[in-house]
C-alpha cells in the first residue's frame, strides 16, 4: 500500500522535488547492473566496484524479474550471476532476452563459479562480453571490467591458464610461481596492463587528459605515457581510433588482432 503525505506535511513538496532532482541527477550518472542471486556475493560485489569506480552508480537485484527498476538508467555494462546454470538453458536465455529488450546497447558479463572453457565458447556466440569467475585475482578482475567497459572482451578462460581440477596435486613450493604466471596470462588476454585498464575506461567516458589524471591521482605526463602504450598495442592514431579498434576486436572476438 503507498501512501501520500504531501498535503499533510509542510514543506514536503520541497522534499518531494528535491527527490526527484536527485533521481533525475542518478539516471544522468554511468551505471552498472549486478545480477546475484546471493546476497552475500551481490553486496560484496558492489561494495567493491563502489570502491573502484568513484561517481558510478550501481543497482543490484536477486534476478531479471526486478530489471525493470534500472529502466532510464544509463546502463554501461549488466553482470548477470551464471547461478550453476548450463549456458544452453532455457533460464538463461530467458535472462539474456529480458536484458536485450530493455538494455539492447549494455554489454553483458557472467559471474561464474567455474573456469570451464566450453562455457565461455558457448557465451561468446551468445554475446557475452565478459567472464568473471570466483578464482580470479581482484585486480585482473577490476581490469578485465574496465576493459569490458572500454569496449573490449575479457575472456581468461580461452587461456587453458586455470582448467577444472587443474591445482590438484600441485606442489606447495610451485604455487607461487604459477600464481605469478596466471596474472601474467590473465593481463595477456585483457592485452593490458591494469593502469592502462584504468585509462581505457576513462577515456571511453570522454574525459580528458586532465580529468584523467585527477581522478586516477596520476601526473598529465604518466597518462600521456599510458596512452601512447595503448595507441601502440591497437595500432591506432589518436583517442578516437583507441575507442574504434576495441569495439572491432569485441566484435570478432578476443583473439582478433587490430588491423
Amino acid at each position: 500500500m503507498r501512501y501520500c503525505w504531501s498535503a499533510n506535511i509542510p514543506g514536503s513538496a520541497q522534499v518531494s522535488n528535491s527527490a526527484k532532482i536527485k533521481r533525475q541527477v542518478r539516471r544522468n550518472v554511468p551505471t552498472i547492473v549486478v545480477i546475484q542471486h546471493s546476497t552475500l556475493a551481490r553486496t560484496t560485489v558492489v561494495k567493491l566496484l563502489e570502491h573502484e569506480l568513484a561517481g558510478w552508480n550501481f543497482i543490484d537485484m536477486i534476478s531479471t524479474e526486478s530489471l525493470d527498476r534500472a529502466l532510464g538508467a544509463e546502463v554501461r555494462l549488466i553482470a548477470l550471476d551464471l547461478a550453476g546454470r548450463g549456458v544452453e538453458s532455457a533460464s538463461l536465455r530467458d535472462d539474456l532476452a529480458a536484458i536485450a529488450i530493455r538494455f539492447p546497447e549494455a554489454p553483458i558479463t557472467l559471474l561464474l563459479g567455474t573456469d570451464d572453457v566450453n562455457i565461455a565458447h558457448q557465451a561468446l556466440k551468445m554475446g557475452i562480453r565478459g567472464f568473471f569467475s570466483t578464482s580470479l585475482p581482484i585486480d585482473i578482475a577490476l581490469a578485465g571490467l574496465r576493459l569490458v567497459l572500454a569496449g573490449g572482451t575479457f575472456c581468461p578462460q580461452l587461456l587453458g591458464a586455470v582448467t577444472n581440477g587443474s591445482n590438484e596435486h600441485i606442489p606447495a613450493r610451485n604455487e607461487a610461481e604459477k600464481s605469478l604466471d596466471d596474472r601474467t596470462q590473465y593481463l595477456a588476454i585483457a592485452d593490458f596492463t591494469p593502469r592502462e585498464a584504468d585509462v581505457l575506461a576513462e577515456l571511453q567516458c570522454g574525459c580528458s587528459n586532465k580529468v584523467i589524471a585527477g581522478k586516477l591521482n596520476l601526473s598529465g605526463h604518466t597518462v600521456k605515457m599510458h596512452l601512447q602504450h595503448i595507441m601502440r598495442k591497437l595500432q591506432a592514431q589518436n583517442r578516437t581510433e583507441v575507442v574504434a579498434r576495441l569495439v572491432q576486436r569485441a566484435a570478432g572476438g578476443p583473439d582478433v588482432s587490430p588491423s
